[in-house]
């Protein structure tokens, strides 16, 4: 399935969690018949449909759909992508930027393609730390760079909101390819988006 840019629901789909939620609700004990909860089984079903639609998407596809072949051989960088997803152990909410640096190897990738691979991954259950492996490896396996770098900043919900209840934490993992092993250029991508 391609990128999508506008929300489409399966409406079996829809049914299925609508019940689902409708059983969450009656257990905590809310009234599913007040007005203001009548239709929430139906928005937060479309919504769970919406947030987990990288499941049917191919990060891949996406990335070689806008391949060009070209001599440039210094770092792109596309910096303070704004990332939203779910953490797989709560279900809820994690957001923050993501930073992604990569050195062509006679081929670029048309620079709307790295925000909508990192959408495919943030819209299923996830780590920031196996989101920041998924974005950094789809990179580096479909276009083979000379290296590549993945930054994530984010905020968790499940940190902020429960447990512990750290509302200023924020959690940054990094992976780094090819040349962006190598300290120099580590350390310009780092400069870059300091």
């Amino acid at each position: 399935m391609s990128y999508k840019t506008y929300e489409e629901y399966s409406q079996p789909y829809v049914d299925e969690i609508k019940s689902s939620y409708e059983s969450i609700l009656k257990n905590i004990g809310e009234d599913t018949t007040r007005n203001g909860i009548v239709k929430t089984p139906e928005r937060a079903a479309k919504a769970m449909q919406f947030l987990t639609q990288g499941y049917n998407m191919d990060p891949k596809e996406i990335l070689l759909g806008a391949m060009f072949e070209e001599p440039y051989d210094d770092m792109v960088l596309i910096k303070d992508i704004e990332l939203y997803s779910l953490c797989e152990h709560h279900m809820l909410p994690f957001f923050g930027k993501v930073h992604v640096g990569y050195i062509p190897n006679g081929k670029i990738v048309g620079l709307s393609k790295i925000p909508r691979i990192i959408d495919v991954f943030a819209r299923r259950l996830q780590v920031q730390e196996r989101l920041t492996h998924d974005i950094l490896e789809c990179i580096n396996d479909t276009l083979q760079p000379k290296g590549v770098g993945v930054v994530i900043e984010a905020q968790h919900m499940c940190m902020m909101m429960r447990g512990v209840q750290k509302q200023n934490s924020a959690t940054t993992t990094s992976g780094f390819r090819g040349e962006f092993k190598n300290q120099e250029t580590r350390s310009e991508f780092l400069k870059l988006i300091g």
